[in-house]
């Protein structure tokens, strides 16, 4: 069964994408083209990479997420640290522990740059907040002078992850045409998580047809739905309102796109209550939404025809 899947983006919750992809591999599926979103991006890429199901669930049980919460002593100061290093470097946490990571495990496939992988294989979605319009990786950074194959999954996973005031945004500074008759300052372009803009891009393989068949490759969402959707949130200041606004940016604006469009399909796994940031999550909690996934993959696969 060869189908083009898009994974969703919802933080930590995404070991719960995981368990959907061991669903789908029992049912003998075979990915075309992946595509995801901040954690969604995550789970494309090391599909991508030729990682299965069980492997990807060992990296992360193995992988303390509180690891990828790196600042300086200096901003870790009570009261005055976190503001004072938003306000300077525009992010709790600098991103830089999270890309380091996915970069050392997409190498032990040889994976580095999306040169190493089949053309259209794979694509990530990014926020250029500097020109305020969505930004799909790789082909995107042709527009900013660099080069699509040359430039490196880790790179791309870590704008896509960049969660806005949480991470830092990842700063590029264009080169050649892309950079004349700039300013120095002209010349960054900033990029943020692409939940921002589309945080369940279906629409990535709309159209897209075998070519040994001629038939329409059918899309599979793998689309991550919880407990606190819909629920109010309760605004205590600035850091409150910033997580309000990103929360509802995820769950609300794909939704017309899957509500309409009736011909994709998508597995909706519950997420358990589990908050987007939580990076202080039990392995517990990790193995449930795993098989959290893992179930709604089976009951999707169960009664689904292409």
């Amino acid at each position: 069964m060869l189908i083009n899947a898009v994974f969703e983006g919802g933080g930590v919750k995404g070991i719960s994408l995981v368990g959907a992809v061991k669903s789908a591999e029992r049912a003998h599926v075979v990915f075309h083209r992946l595509a995801g979103t901040s954690s969604g991006a995550i789970v494309a890429s090391l599909l991508a990479a030729g990682f299965t199901a069980d492997e990807m669930n060992e990296i992360i049980n193995q992988t303390p997420f509180t690891s990828f919460l790196k600042r300086s002593a200096l901003f870790n100061t009570k009261f005055i640290g976190p503001p004072l290093r938003v306000l300077l470097k525009k992010g709790l946490y600098s991103g830089e522990a999270l890309e380091q990571w996915i970069r050392n495990v997409l190498l032990e496939k040889q994976i580095s740059t999306f040169s190493d992988l089949p053309p259209g294989k794979l694509q990530i979605v990014a926020s250029d907040i500097s020109n305020g319009k969505i930004l799909i990786l790789p082909d995107g950074v042709k527009e900013f002078g660099f080069s699509p194959d040359k430039f490196e999954i880790a790179k791309a996973v870590r704008m896509s992850t960049s969660i806005p005031y949480f991470f830092d945004p990842v700063r590029l500074r264009q080169t050649g045409i892309a950079a004349k008759d700039k300013s120095f300052a002209e010349q960054f372009v900033y990029i943020v998580d692409g939940a921002l803009l589309s945080n369940f891009p279906l629409w990535l393989f709309d159209d897209e047809v075998s070519r040994a068949t001629g038939l329409p490759i059918p899309t599979i969402g793998f689309q991550m739905v919880g407990k606190k959707e819909g629920r109010p949130h309760t605004i205590r200041g600035p850091f409150t309102m910033l997580q309000a606004l990103f929360e509802t940016m995820l769950s609300a604006h794909d939704e017309r796109y899957i509500e309409r469009d009736t011909s994709v399909r998508t597995i909706k796994i519950p997420t358990l209550g589990v908050g987007t940031t939580n990076f202080h999550m039990t392995k517990e909690v990790s193995k449930a939404l795993f098989q959290s996934g893992f179930e709604a993959g089976n009951k999707f696969f169960g009664t689904w025809k292409s």
